[in-house]
């Protein structure tokens, strides 16, 4: 079949759906505590006011229904403020894009403890070795080759000489 750049286009565009939040899961090993304090009290009042205005990232769970992989705080203001459903990005992940993605959403909390934040850096670290993505591209001879672990420093808000 021939299709126009448009139709194309719309296939790769990521759909946003409304699942109910029974079918959504915790991620595993999921690092960081969703406390049910002021703040969260706020995003539930939000969210019954306008909704979740920033969907959810989820992917399939082979188990039925989907494992949150961004969104862990959404989904639990979404039942405080008395919703069924929210809006989910749903995608094809692998466990350790998953984990990558899921640790790169929290890392952008302010309110993470150092535990949970230390926590966060290894899962990645570890994601991303097991990976086995290459982080040592840049040549010697331009600069000095980088590790995963220097890698995640070098891109981090976190200064070592502040920790």
């Amino acid at each position: 079949m021939f299709s126009t750049e448009e139709s194309r286009a719309d296939a790769q565009r990521e759909k946003v759906l409304e699942i109910p939040l029974s079918e959504l899961h915790p991620f595993k090993d999921h690092p960081f505590k969703v406390k049910d304090d002021e703040a969260m009290m706020e995003t539930a009042d939000s969210i019954r006011q306008y909704g979740v205005l920033v969907p959810a990232i989820a992917r399939p769970d082979p188990n039925g229904g989907y494992e949150l992989v961004a969104g862990h705080r959404r989904h639990r203001a979404s039942e405080l403020a008395g919703k069924d459903t929210m809006p989910v990005i749903v995608r094809d992940l692998d466990d350790d894009q998953a984990t990558i993605i899921m640790v790169d959403s929290n890392l952008q909390r302010e309110s993470l403890l150092p535990s949970e934040r230390a926590f966060a850096y290894k899962m990645k670290l570890e994601a991303i070795k097991h990976q086995g993505a290459r982080t040592d591209l840049t040549s010697a001879q331009v600069g000095p080759k980088l590790t995963a672990a220097e890698k995640i420093a070098e891109n981090s808000p976190d200064s070592k000489s502040t920790n």
